[in-house]
């Protein structure tokens, strides 16, 4: 009986450590970021199959060493919280090579996840990424990074290679085209695929609006 306990007091320990390092964040990357990725993440592997565990503690760890919000991005944090919690070597590998999938990394860079559970963060990340919740994250990051709304003398790029990706600085509403607008057609589950489809209607209906005012203004 103990043992069928387990995974779930881990999950429930991770939740608590991960809801207490991400709460404060104001880059669109919180604690509620986490717990949506985590949810849709469930909902998808309902569907989909995958392993309910590997599948919750990657959702939950996913951004805790992100390169967007940590200087080292090695999922130092990461090792130590599953090292602590006593997980087999071989699922600490299985949780950082999930984990290592998830993020997107520009617009020329293939991601294709190597597991189906990593398929499976990977979209829900994705989905969280887009639509309603994702255009308001969007402005979160960008403005937690003192970048403009728009100007429309910079150019959106698509981003050969993902230092390149890393490095860019250009205004929020490019972000648009040089990630959230390609996201669609990037899932890999047909049940995020269908999650998406009113996501990103609403995204371009939301960018017409934006350009029918600003440019309605005489903006230039």
């Amino acid at each position: 009986m103990e043992k069928k306990k387990e995974p779930k007091r881990i999950i429930s320990e991770t939740e608590k450590y991960v809801r207490q390092a991400m709460e404060n964040d104001g880059s669109g990357h919180d604690w509620w970021h986490i717990y949506r990725v985590r949810n849709l993440a469930l909902k998808i592997s309902k569907l989909e199959g995958g392993d309910p565990f590997l599948i919750e503690m990657a959702a939950l760890l996913h951004d805790l060493d992100d390169w967007k919000l940590s200087s080292d991005g090695n999922f130092s944090r990461t090792k130590k919280w599953l090292e602590a919690l006593k997980l087999p070597k071989e699922t600490i590998f299985l949780l950082t090579e999930i984990i290592s999938q998830v993020s997107y990394k520009g617009a020329g860079v293939e991601t294709i996840p190597s597991s189906l559970e990593a398929q499976i963060v990977q979209d829900a990340d994705r989905l969280d990424a887009i639509g309603a919740i994702g255009i308001a994250r969007t402005f979160a990051y960008g403005g937690s990074k003192g970048r403009l709304i728009f100007d429309p003398e910079i150019k959106p790029v698509k981003h050969a290679d993902f230092e390149a990706y890393k490095k860019n600085n250009g205004p929020t509403i490019n972000h648009f085209y040089e990630k959230l607008l390609l996201l669609k057609d990037r899932l890999n589950t047909k049940t995020a695929g269908k999650l998406a489809e009113n996501r990103h209607s609403f995204m371009e209906k939301y960018l017409e609006e934006f350009f029918r005012e600003w440019f309605e203004i005489g903006a230039t």
